[in-house]
């Protein structure tokens, strides 16, 4: 059976080993980040914080910390949700073998909510500033909740089932935030709290918030769902915890988790912002200050006993990625049942997520012809781009699964290798200009604005990708230093970056200095500001190229032109990642700080 709390996990996870205790009172600023950082770096266990400075309440973290602990708190259920998913997808299933599907029926009785107001005896009040307040990165605006269930409803059609529950930030304090009278609510675009605003909005209404701290395991995964529009998380909450999702609503008309341990309601006023941020976030930098929704605060409940969850992001890999890991094992096999052949995708952590996306596709459009080219895939391409928050991808490599069956998007190298030796530059790259991208990447012209490009390849080898560089190489005045990343791919020291009339010169330089030599091998030309870390590893090498560059703005090519408005180039191509003066700046640790949790002999 599932979880009844937070604590009944926290006590399952310290009974079988998962969970250590940290008794000494701990810092919220900076401290506790820090050990849950260098905790999580080694694969360690999840951590129960007992005594935090300036708050009564506890504190639990890196609990999904690895793909192993995350399926030992989902033990008895993660196989009969993953049988659901599967009925979702392809319903015939059932029909086909209804002996391995004959428990369905239980775990879709367990995702319907369960409405009680016998619940409300169990909590009590505080404030916003009795809360932990953890500040995870030197430069954050001020305390985060970071693993919150953030509840809204429909004003159309309330209630549960057309409810929406989104992880979404929310600041605690700073900026100009009142003291525990208003919080900052901040949400990226395609989520469905913003249906919701944007509903309430129009018919000039308050938009009443619910954010759930804690609980049972199953809710925060639920909140990070990538479930169909319309289709409540809270279902979802019950069916992977094995136990239905309990609420009331309280006096003014909020939806209580009956199992949180702690519950911030509040209003949000159309069109009332104010500035929030920055945050150290998942891309490995800030997101800077930005006018977001203001929460006025109406109360904050607690449990008698609450324990409060939170984690920290940062550069990849943190425990986000093994929420995704958790959440790849349990939907994998959904999404391709919807974009007709769509074989598989991943949206790689390593770079951060949405700024580069890996997908295989079938490649059947004319099957007839002696040579293949991209045709399906482009299709497929399109589909994905306009899929949910798959559409906020802004580097797309698509590969046709007739090439090579056994092809892996979860292996960076051997999947970019296969793209990059059969991409033709002139034909197979596809931008989309003046469009959207994720709210935390920076590499565009502002808050949500940028390119996309889709690399597509799809027949055979064109080439042999090498890691010697061409017979005649060398660099033009004023590039310091090169190493290749992988074959094919080449990391190269340039100029501090200054305009892009000035990179137009650096590119015609190279363009003099390359152009006449044999370059078959060599396919891909990084711009960085530190060539040896870019390419010391392959997570370097994404990391630095896809999070650093916009590609419409960013990418050149040796022997370029354009045909029919379509860009192209003889190769190599080049893409230009170095740190440009409107980027966010990267996380980096206090020193101090990390010299001072020495003591806790981790």
């Amino acid at each position: 059976m599932g979880y009844k709390s937070l604590a009944e996990c926290v006590a399952d996870l310290e009974k079988h080993g998962h969970l250590l205790r940290i008794k000494e009172e701990v810092d919220p600023y900076l401290e506790m980040a820090a050990i849950h950082l260098r905790v999580y770096e080694q694969k360690g266990p999840a951590l129960f914080f007992e005594k935090i400075k300036g708050s009564p309440f506890p504190a639990v973290s890196n609990l999904f910390g690895t793909l192993e602990r995350s399926k030992f708190m989902f033990r008895d259920s993660l196989e009969s949700v993953g049988q659901l998913v599967d009925l979702r997808s392809d319903p015939v299933k059932a029909l086909k073998n209804p002996f391995k599907f004959a428990g369905s029926g239980l775990t879709a009785l367990s995702a319907l909510p369960m409405q009680q107001q016998m619940f409300k005896s169990a909590f009590e009040k505080t404030t916003i500033s009795q809360l932990p307040q953890i500040v995870n990165w030197p430069m954050d605006g001020g305390p985060f909740i970071t693993m919150p269930q953030v509840y809204t409803e429909d004003v159309d059609k309330p209630g549960v089932m057309n409810a929406n529950l989104g992880m979404y930030r929310i600041q605690l304090a700073g900026n100009d935030y009142i003291k525990d009278q208003e919080i900052g609510l901040h949400y990226q675009i395609h989520r469905g709290i913003g249906v919701h605003q944007s509903k309430a909005n129009a018919k000039g209404l308050p938009l009443k918030v619910s954010i759930f701290v804690g609980g049972p395991p199953s809710h925060p995964l639920a909140a990070v769902m990538p479930l169909p529009e319309g289709l409540s998380e809270m279902t979802f909450a019950g069916a992977l915890g094995n136990r239905r999702f309990r609420y009331f609503y309280d006096e003014e008309g909020f939806c209580i988790s009956a199992d949180a341990d702690f519950v911030i309601t509040g209003t949000v006023q159309p069109g009332e912002n104010k500035p929030e941020g920055p945050f150290g976030d998942h891309l490995g930098y800030y997101s800077l200050t930005h006018p977001f929704p203001l929460l006025k605060v109406h109360n904050v409940y607690h449990k008698k006993d609450a324990i409060w969850s939170f984690t920290v992001v940062g550069r990849p890999p943190q425990e986000d990625t093994s929420f995704g890991a958790l959440i790849h094992e349990i939907t994998g096999s959904a999404l391709p049942q919807e974009i007709h052949g769509l074989k598989e995708v991943n949206a790689v952590d390593a770079a951060g997520v949405h700024p580069l996306l890996f997908a295989i596709g079938s490649e059947r459009y004319t099957p007839f012809l002696k040579e293949r080219r991209p045709q399906e895939i482009l299709t497929i391409a399109n589909h994905i781009l306009g899929k949910n928050q798959l559409s906020l991808a802004k580097y797309v490599f698509i590969a046709a699964r007739e090439d090579n069956e056994d092809l892996d998007t979860h292996d960076i190298e051997i999947f970019l290798q296969h793209i990059l030796s059969r991409i033709d530059l002139k034909r197979d790259l596809h931008f989309y200009t003046q469009t959207t991208i994720d709210t935390l990447d920076y590499s565009g012209e502002g808050l949500n604005s940028g390119s996309k490009v889709v690399f597509a390849a799809a027949g055979e080898q064109k080439r042999v990708l090498s890691l010697t560089v061409p017979a005649g190489f060398n660099l033009p005045d004023g590039f310091e230093d090169y190493h290749m990343a992988m074959p094919g791919v080449m990391a190269i020291k340039a100029p501090e970056y200054v305009n892009a009339a000035d990179t137009e010169k650096l590119v015609l330089e190279l363009n003099n200095n390359l152009g006449k030599l044999e370059m078959d091998g060599l396919i891909l030309i990084i711009l960085c500001d530190d060539a040896a870390f870019t390419a010391e590893t392959i997570n370097n090498f994404v990391w630095v190229t896809f999070t650093r560059s916009n590609p419409a703005a960013d990418i050149y090519g040796i022997g370029a032109s354009t045909k029919d408005k379509h860009w192209g180039c003889t190769g190599p191509l080049i893409i230009d990642a170095r740190k440009k003066p409107h980027h966010a700046p990267e996380l980096i640790k206090d020193p101090e700080v990390e010299k001072r949790i020495g003591r806790f002999g981790i």
